[in-house]
């Protein structure tokens, strides 16, 4: 067993949804943030979100590049590993809604 191989696996075992986006599915740009935590999502066409709405729409195919996993009961939004670092939710600006 490769144990390489069975490594770069991991970060898409964390995800509890993988959705497969629609021809026009937006990007996440930005992350809304109330007091250092992530509130919501600006897409690429501008629209802010909330939380659950991105979840919801993400789960539609309506985000790209994105799954959805969960920690202590609550469901968020992660990036899906693809070699870029640029495009990690955590690394993009925040906005205040």
């Amino acid at each position: 067993m490769n144990s390489n191989s069975d490594l770069s696996k991991l970060p898409m075992m964390t995800l509890k949804d993988i959705p497969q986006p629609n021809a026009n599915a937006k990007q996440i740009v930005a992350l809304v943030k109330q007091s250092g935590r992530v509130t919501g999502y600006q897409l690429s066409d501008g629209r802010i979100l909330g939380k659950d709405e991105g979840i919801n729409l993400a789960r539609m195919g309506g985000i790209q590049g994105v799954g959805v996993a969960a920690r202590n009961g609550s469901e968020y939004l992660k990036s899906l590993p693809d070699g870029s670092e640029d495009n990690n939710l955590g690394n993009l600006p925040s906005v205040k809604q």
